[in-house]
């Protein structure tokens, strides 16, 4: 037998599921709980009081029939005498028995009741059946088996079963192992949202400024009625003593004292809100990805449903069978010499009376499943609207859900309302946004940043700040930066704070998504003078970028790696005072907003990732342009719309695809060219019409494949810096004795095997690399270079180095690039001149 506590238990879910279970479920547990207690009471009665009494029919259907009647129901083994009231009770008594039974026994049983109320005056005594006890308890329990209904006996297992049947439906989406899963992390989770000092300080936020702007509005009305206040004072006196004897608060006090208190978080509790965030944000991919919660709950409705219609269906067809006399015809006449018994079942009464009270159950049951298939077909339950919540909690984010995850919060709000409003804060990035703030502000103070400030080799003071969620405001009170570098900041909100910082003039933005709000705008357009931006597409520059009215140099990075292209900024009309733009990307024109700059733009730098550039025309507009970089534009001659620019002083093309410049003869109508690079080219050879560029003073055509340098380039007099590095020279000509201003000179990475002695007669040189050649022997000439700061004799087929290095004083060891045996074999005294310290700076690469 089981008892009430374990056949319970079957039904109780885990207490942590109660805010998942509505009104209507609670309500069809307690009916189920009433079921089951009923259905175990009838049980433990029929085990112990359940039987049938019986006694036989004689084979007479007139005086037998009557004297075994009166003898089962009224006569004892002494008495043997009855009133005419006992037979009158008798016939009362069969003639309710006959209208229970079935229609084959109503003749029957007429036949009897008439016969008795015609032997009350024939017969005054019973009639004798000679049954041992032993033969009775036989009959009784064959009549058990063989005329009581079924229902009859097995009406309280059935209803055990059935209530079984819908408590293990109304509990089986909590223990189905794909779905108990979702819902106990999503009921874990919710109670942490729930609990979470967050969630009271958000809503605190909002209270506040909800407060702010209320006292916002009336203000107006708040200085009217001091106004009037003041009128009505000046008009009466003693109204004034009045007022200010009373202790009233003035209302813009006592709004202000209305501000609920913001809740102090410790990083303990920051700690676990910033898990919060991330857990209801994983469990939303997760579970928005299917409806099985959803499915599996409308199918357990409708097993119940169906349960109950069945219940009702068969209980109603079988509930007419529950009588109290029932005929027996069990084959035992050879041991008892009757073969037809009447019986009496003394349970009949109980079990229709619990039968009508299981029916009454079950329909109360049945209609609250009814209603529950309604309010999920009804109800568009796999969605999900936050707009409510929007509205009053201020977070105009919060997104809508579907799936499962909209049919949880549903079922939730059927508990308590409350409990999906806390929840959503944590699906709002404004209020992530407002806890990484808050955590960031904690964690990066002044102290902290000031240790991170450090001197550039601008010698400007900088600060360089990655990866972080936002700005801390602790940045806006180092009045003294200079440099702002900001690198993957998921949200870098700017703040009119930033007034703040007036020696701020250069400011780098990587892929920062960038909030500036007005004053701060304001600020930047009067203070910034240099912006540097980096980006994956063009559309993550910021617009407020093109409104920086006092900006000097701007450079836009183009993230290369994002493989996307980049079609053109936005216009630059606006930026009035711009120098120098770079742009580092993978473009196939120039973009045309240049030209919204071209009248006062004097610096473009143009750095491709191997895109080849093709429209240049855009430079003819450019008058004023003084410096031009087209790096790695796949160029395989000199721009003709160069030539036009009549003020270009430096000019650089660097890794390109160039491998002629017969068109640099057109250079000589730039006059004002002091500075060509060509380097990182395939360049076979310079055409001699290069002596036209008189003025020239710095010539790179390093990295390219020359074998030969011609006479004509060695008329540049003014020329001070040349760099034929990496080419494939065996022969530097005499006539580099002529460069007279020469200052720097790299030969490195040629095939030289010995260097004419006319290289020494270039006395102002300061830098001189003739690494990784073939060079033999270094003439004692070089000490005629006084100026001499920088040598590279590295790598090459030297015996032994000359003493008179002595001579160039400027020269020390630590400029001096040679092995180490070489200098270990100098005169002592050599090398103690030039182990010297000494202040001079070293000249190196041409600059």
């Amino acid at each position: 037998m089981f008892t009430l506590t374990e056949v319970s238990s079957l039904y109780d879910a885990q207490t942590t599921f109660r805010i998942l279970k509505p009104w209507w479920d609670v309500f069809k547990y307690y009916i189920a709980r009433v079921m089951l207690m009923l259905a175990i009471f009838v049980g433990a009665m029929q085990l112990s009081k359940d039987q049938v009494l019986c006694l036989p029919e004689t084979e007479s259907l007139t005086e037998t029939k009557m004297q075994t009647i009166h003898s089962s129901q009224y006569y004892s083994a002494d008495d043997t005498t009855t009133s005419s009231g006992s037979r009158v009770s008798l016939v009362n008594s069969l003639t309710e028995q006959r209208e229970s039974l079935s229609s084959s026994n109503t003749q029957e049983y007429t036949t009897i009741t008439s016969e008795v109320e015609n032997s009350g005056k024939n017969n005054q005594k019973g009639h004798k059946t000679y049954l041992d006890y032993q033969q009775y308890v036989f009959i009784n329990q064959m009549c058990y088996h063989v005329a009581l209904p079924w229902y009859s006996k097995y009406f309280p297992y059935l209803a055990l079963i059935h209530t079984i049947i819908l408590m293990v439906s109304s509990n089986f989406w909590f223990k189905y192992p794909k779905t108990c899963s979702k819902i106990e992390h999503f009921v874990s989770i919710l109670g942490k949202c729930f609990e979470s000092p967050w969630t009271t300080k958000a809503l605190s936020e909002t209270a506040k400024e909800e407060t702010a702007k209320r006292k916002q509005r009336t203000n107006g009305a708040l200085s009217i009625h001091k106004n009037i206040s003041a009128d009505r004072k000046k008009g009466s006196p003693m109204t004034s003593m009045l007022n200010n004897k009373s202790g009233s608060i003035p209302s813009a006090e006592k709004s202000a004292a209305e501000v609920p208190p913001v809740t102090i978080l410790d990083k303990k509790d920051r700690e676990q809100a910033k898990a919060l965030f991330e857990k209801v944000r994983k469990f939303r991919s997760h579970v928005e990805d299917s409806n099985l919660i959803y499915k599996l709950y409308v199918v357990q409705t409708i097993v119940k449903t169906l349960t109950f219609i069945w219940i009702l269906c068969y209980t109603l067809t079988f509930a007419t069978s529950i009588t109290f006399v029932h005929r027996c015809t069990p084959a035992v006449k050879h041991l008892t010499g009757y073969a037809v018994f009447f019986c009496t079942h003394n349970m009949a009464f109980m079990l229709i009376k619990l039968l009508i009270s299981y029916i009454a159950f079950s329909c109360i049951y049945g209609i609250v499943c009814l209603y529950t298939l309604f309010w999920l077909f009804w109800r568009p339950l796999q969605k999900y609207s936050y707009k409510k919540a929007r509205e009053e909690a201020s977070l105009s984010d919060i997104p809508d859900v579907k799936n499962d995850f909209a049919f949880l919060l549903h079922m939730v709000d059927q508990y308590d309302q409350l409990y999906s409003k806390r929840f959503g804060i944590f699906l709002s990035e404004v209020s992530e946004s407002k806890l990484q703030e808050f955590n960031l502000n904690d964690e990066w103070t002044l102290e902290k940043l000031s240790q991170h400030v450090i001197t550039n080799a601008q010698n400007k003071k900088e600060l360089h700040l990655s990866k972080l969620s936002g700005i801390p405001v602790a940045v806006f009170d180092l009045t003294d930066l200079e440099v702002l570098k900001l690198d993957s900041i998921t949200e870098a909100k700017i703040k009119p704070k930033i007034q703040e910082m007036i020696s701020l003039l250069e400011l780098h933005l990587y892929y920062c998504q960038t909030i500036v709000e007005d004053t701060a705008l304001n600020f930047l357009c009067d203070h910034l003078k240099c912006l540097h931006l980096k980006f994956i597409d063009e559309r993550n520059i910021p617009s407020w970028t093109y409104s920086l009215r006092n900006l000097q140099e701007l450079h836009l990075i183009h993230d290369l790696s994002a493989k996307t292209k980049m079609i053109a900024p936005g216009s630059l009309k606006e930026l009035s005072q711009l120098k120098s733009l770079y742009i580092m990307s993978n473009l196939s024109k120039l973009p045309a907003s240049i030209a919204d700059v071209s009248s006062y733009l004097t610096k473009l730098v143009v750095q491709n990732d191997g895109t080849k550039l093709v429209t240049l025309n855009i430079l003819k507009k450019m008058t004023n342009i003084a410096e031009l970089e087209l790096q790695n534009c796949e160029l395989e001659r000199i721009p003709h719309a160069i030539f036009s620019l009549t003020n270009l002083q430096d000019l650089d093309l660097k890794s390109n695809n160039i491998q002629t410049i017969n068109e640099i003869v057109s250079f000589q109508h730039l006059h004002q060219l002091t500075s060509l690079k060509l380097w990182y080219n395939e360049i076979t050879q310079i055409p001699s019409t290069i002596y036209h560029l008189k003025k020239l003073e710095k010539l790179y055509l390093n990295n390219n494949k020359l074998e030969i340098l011609p006479a004509a380039l060695f008329k540049l007099r003014h020329l001070k810096y040349l760099d034929v590095s990496y080419n494939s020279l065996k022969v530097i000509p005499p006539d580099v004795g002529h460069l007279q201003n020469l200052q720097y000179f790299a030969v490195t990475g040629n095939k030289l095997q010995q260097l004419p002695s006319e290289l020494f007669r270039c006395t102002k040189l300061r830098s001189l690399n003739l690494g990784l050649n073939r060079i033999t022997s270094l003439s004692e000439k070089i000490g005629n270079l006084v100026q001499l700061t920088y040598l590279d004799l590295k790598e090459n087929c030297l015996d032994r180095l000359p003493s008179q290095l002595g001579q160039c004083h400027l020269l020390k060891r630590s400029s001096l690039i040679v092995e180490d045996h070489l200098f270990a074999a100098l005169p002592s005294e050599i090398k103690d001149v030039l182990d010297c310290e000494s202040d001079t700076t070293t000249f190196v690469n041409g600059t």
